[in-house]
């Protein structure tokens, strides 16, 4: 199903292809990684990764479906002005859909009661030891949200039929000190550039929704 259909039709389609809520995240799909594009950067022996979770909130408009972003506080020490999805790691006890939506109220005030969870996407391994398993979910639009400025500078929406468009996927690539040359994933909507894990995550969607995987 194209991606610019309604979001009526889309919701149940899109939930279809996901993992269920109830089950552990990566049973049925083999987590994704930094690592897919720079194996020669992963190490011989994998610690324990952290688990972590994220909110992928699909807002329904008319238009059609939009995915809801953040770009983090310039104050953070880490992934500092990236764009990311609200998110976080478990605390204890949690379950991946718990901590996506207590990241979510936590960064943008965006009430669990709003969300309509849908399913896993694929899990996502990051270079820095973490396991994140996205949670789908669909929102209504224009619902009051808060940035909590100690963690996100600014909240927006990106168009679904744009995230999943494989040609606006681009592979760039940065040269660390070390030498080493990593390679990403990146688009840029509007003045937005989405790149790193969360492109790499929107990828995975976008191949576990429309199928083969970007040359």
């Amino acid at each position: 199903m194209t991606p610019h259909a309604s979001p009526d039709e889309l919701r149940d389609w899109i939930g279809r292809h996901l993992d269920p809520l109830d089950e552990p995240a990566g049973d049925r799909h083999p987590p994704r990684s930094d690592f897919d594009l720079n194996p020669e950067m992963a190490p011989a022996v994998l610690e324990a990764p952290k688990p972590a979770a994220v909110l992928v909130a699909l807002v329904e408009r008319k238009a059609g479906l939009s995915v809801l972003l953040t770009r983090r506080s310039d104050s953070l020490r880490n992934h500092t002005g990236q764009v990311a999805f609200p998110g976080g790691r478990l605390d204890a006890g949690e379950s991946v859909q718990q901590a996506a939506l207590r990241e979510a109220e936590e960064e943008i005030g965006l009430g669990r009661h709003h969300v309509a969870l849908s399913g896993l996407s694929t899990p996502y391994r990051t270079g820095t030891g973490y396991l994140v398993t996205p949670v789908v979910g669909f929102v209504p639009p224009d619902l009051p949200l808060t940035p909590n400025p100690h963690e996100v500078a600014e909240i927006f929406e990106t168009p679904f039929g744009f995230l999943m468009d494989p040609a606006n996927y681009e592979r760039r690539h940065y040269d660390m000190p070390d030498g080493q040359r990593r390679h990403f994933y990146a688009m840029t909507w509007e003045n937005q550039l989405i790149w790193g894990a969360t492109a790499g995550m929107l990828r995975a969607l976008y191949d576990r929704l429309y199928g083969a995987a970007m040359a």
